[in-house]
């Protein structure tokens, strides 16, 4: 038997325990191969035209994709390595060499990488298309592409991913030869050397959190965001992932020492052995769990915020285009089913401000009254006397300058209210306007423009006429604004969600690896429980309670750090994103359920 035939015969016996790490490797490949398909295939170059921008989110997409697998393989590769470091001191212990280990161990790699590889292309070639489908679908887009295949990006896959495993492959030969027999054989007995726990470290990572936290939540009036400008979210982030490996390495281990001192709790049933392993778990997976709650906090943060704007992109076309179609000139005809049509004259004035002089536009009250009656809204207040009000869709009172009164012509007219929504397409009339009684209006000598504002029914499906009208001066469309407003947040919504899914089955496999590795650490000593008398049922729940803690630690850290990212990217925004930032989080935690589930059956399965 060749060294090549033992290492499929290996791998083949081990098939289950490198099961979730070949399926999630291979559900990178398909992603992959989907991004660089977007990125390389001239059958989708008319969906580059729909967005300009595809091709460039899709060359960082891959990019990004392709780092943090590289990392992923490398960091599970390590892991394997460290459960099979007794097996391959036996073999140096049987006489076989250094050289031909380090084959063996070459080999098995490459056979892993090879089957991943051709799996993942095979599936990638026909899941591409399905996954553009849904790219289509969240972009509003009625293109059809056909069966798209490239064969640019079918080498660079190929290519990229026959990298990575020849380096992880190399990576296991090399351990063959840094490591000496006795360190082969208590491979199993090292941990990752952190510092002890102490009351004041841990002191300083709920400090530091808070510290951050409080950052975060500064208004962008704040001094702070005056003095530090552009390095505050630098802070920020930093304070975060320090106060992050503080709660790790000294936070948790504080409060389970304590725990464990209190005798009238660790004595109860099986505490004592539980606080001890997760003492033990915890310390020795410090550094990991504190990664898993960044990228964790990174991917969801992203995904909320990708999310929100995808979930909100309707209502921000109708708040600054409420009318499908305005430009300035004659009215003409519209073959589709007119909701609401009108003509609005406007004189263009200049007030002083205090930057020189600033232009506003300015409509009579009835006009007005017309365009927002088209609308559906409420019927408006009446103005009196040398009254106007104020329409300001962009006003925010953390940046806006209040105004009072404006001076026009060598005449003060007191603004007896300012309104937030616009009842007309703010690319055709500007976003901010004044409205006066009408003899006010007709009093005043600037010169007059007439626009015209229609409304028609399903405003999404008017392409064709937004097309014939798009030749008018001034020309606004919300067909147009709605398809590209589409087209980019759907983008970013297919990259945001497969990234953050990749990166979410990444670090749940990164703990299910270790944890399995404990498994096989752990079996003597459960099997020592059982033999005094434990019960299945307390081992079971002291396993369930320990791999919570494991899994429940970096992603409940991850979701308090997103949740304060989100809160204070809302209040940035003036938008309120809790809908889609709870569906976001919901279906991130089911997900990421499936992966705690999955490794307490098989933790279980393992150690009884």
């Amino acid at each position: 038997m060749t060294l090549f035939d033992l290492a499929k015969n290996n791998v083949a016996r081990n098939l289950s325990r490198y099961a979730l790490y070949v399926g999630t490797t291979i559900f990178s490949i398909i992603i992959y191969f989907t991004f660089a398909t977007l990125k390389h295939s001239g059958e989708i170059s008319a969906l580059a035209e729909t967005s300009k921008q595809i091709g460039g989110l899709m060359s960082a997409s891959t990019f990004i994709l392709l780092i943090f697998v590289a990392l992923f393989i490398a960091y599970s590769n390590a892991f394997f390595l460290r459960g099979r470091k007794r097996e391959v001191g036996l073999y140096s212990l049987l006489g076989v060499r250094k050289k031909q280990i380090g084959q063996l161990l070459l080999f098995e790699n490459l056979v892993i990488g090879a089957v991943s590889l051709v799996i993942g292309i095979g599936l990638g070639v026909v899941g591409a298309n399905a996954l553009l489908y849904v790219l289509l679908r969240l972009m509003n887009s009625d293109l059809s592409i056909g069966f798209a295949f490239s064969g640019s990006a079918l080498v660079e896959t190929f290519l990229v991913f026959l990298g990575i495993f020849l380096f992880t492959s190399f990576q296991g030969y090399r351990v063959i030869y840094r490591f000496k027999l006795i360190e082969l054989f208590h491979a199993d007995k090292q941990g990752e050397d952190v510092p002890k726990a102490n009351a004041f470290a841990a002191l300083g990572g709920v400090v530091t959190l808070g510290v951050a936290y409080w950052l975060a939540l500064q208004d962008l009036t704040s001094p702070l965001w005056r003095v530090l400008s552009l390095a505050m979210p630098l802070v920020i982030i930093g304070l975060t992932v320090v106060g992050s490996a503080l709660l790790f390495h000294s936070v948790l281990i504080f409060i389970l020492g304590r725990m464990k001192a209190n005798e009238r709790w660790s004595w109860r049933r099986l505490n004592m052995l539980t606080t001890s392993q997760l003492l033990y778990r915890i310390r020795g997976n410090a550094k990991t769990l504190t990664l898993i709650s960044i990228i964790s906090a990174t991917a969801i943060t992203a995904g909320g915020a990708i999310f929100s704007m995808y979930y909100y992109a309707e209502e921000n076309v109708t708040s600054f285009t409420p009318y499908t179609f305005a430009w300035e000139g004659e009215a003409r005809p519209i073959d589709a089913d007119v909701l609401a049509e009108a003509t609005v004259l406007k004189k263009t004035v200049r007030l002083p401000d205090a930057y020189g002089e600033r232009e506003y536009g300015l409509i009579d009250e009835s006009t007005y009254r017309d365009v927002t009656g088209g609308l559906g809204w409420e019927e408006p207040a009446t103005l009196r006397g040398n009254e106007v009000r104020l329409v300001d869709p962009f006003y925010d009172e953390r940046f806006s300058e209040d105004v009072d009164a404006v001076e026009i012509e060598g005449t003060t007219y007191p603004v007896s209210e300012r309104i937030g929504d616009t009842p007309l397409n703010v690319m055709t009339f500007g976003g901010i306007f004044l409205v006066a009684r009408d003899d006010v209006y007709d009093a005043i000598t600037a010169e007059e423009v007439a626009y015209q504002a229609v409304k028609v029914d399903d405003y999404k499906e008017q392409g064709a006429l937004s097309e014939r009208l798009s030749t008018e001066t001034s020309f606004s469309s919300a067909t147009e604004l709605y398809r590209d407003t589409m087209a980019m947040n759907g983008a970013l919504l297919f990259v945001g969600s497969f990234l953050g899914l990749v990166f979410l089955v990444a670090t749940g496999s990164v703990i299910y690896f270790k944890t399995m590795t404990e498994a096989e650490e752990d079996r003597a000593k459960y099997a020592v429980l059982r033999k005094v008398g434990i019960s299945k049922r307390d081992i079971r729940q002291t396993v369930r309670q320990q791999i919570a803690v494991v899994f429940l630690a970096p992603y409940a850290l991850g979701l308090l750090h997103a949740t304060v990212a989100l809160i204070a990217f809302s209040n940035m925004l003036a938008m309120d994103f809790t809908v889609p930032v709870v569906v976001w989080m919901a279906v991130y935690s089911a997900v990421y359920a499936v992966y705690y589930v999955v490794t307490v059956r098989r933790f279980t399965k393992s150690v009884l």
